[in-house]
């Protein structure tokens, strides 16, 4: 299993500047897997906790439904557009994919369902220092970090 910690150990520039966007807003973007193999999204909060990136989902809800029958999951942080004329501070946005681990009830509220991110691909695609093109850089456990930039 890659933990949050395992990232963060790996390239902890990298995983700063994905967990900053992530932390930036209470409310995330889930994609899971229908029992068809349709994708759903749904809004969702994730935290890290402990090493760990943590997400939750209310009694009787699908996406819990979904990650109970088929795991794999993709997670999106809040998705803010650049300023016009400011695009250098233009932060970007992140991804993380990866398998949810049932981790047992909700810890607060009511019942609900709990999971841990094993995590295969952590994503940040903002602009180059020069706003001038597009950068995306990935981590997985396997390959390290990559980076491309695109016109």
């Amino acid at each position: 299993m890659t933990a949050w910690q395992d990232v963060e150990q790996a390239e902890p520039e990298f995983a700063q500047r994905v967990r900053a966007l992530f932390d930036a807003r209470k409310h995330k973007t889930i994609a899971t897997l229908r029992a068809d193999g349709s994708p759903r999204i749904s809004g969702v909060e994730a935290v890290f906790e402990d090493g760990e990136l943590v997400f939750g989902s209310m009694p009787n809800a699908r996406k819990g439904a979904d990650l109970r029958r088929d795991p794999r999951f993709a997670l999106h942080s809040a998705t803010i557009d650049p300023v016009e004329g400011a695009e250098a501070q233009w932060p970007g946005e992140a991804k993380i994919s990866g398998r949810a681990i049932a981790a047992g009830p909700a810890s607060e509220g009511p019942d609900g369902d709990r999971f841990h991110a094993d995590i295969a691909e952590v994503v940040h695609t903002h602009l180059n220092q020069e706003a001038t093109m597009l950068a995306v850089e990935w981590w997985t456990p396997t390959h390290g970090l990559r980076r491309i930039e695109r016109e």
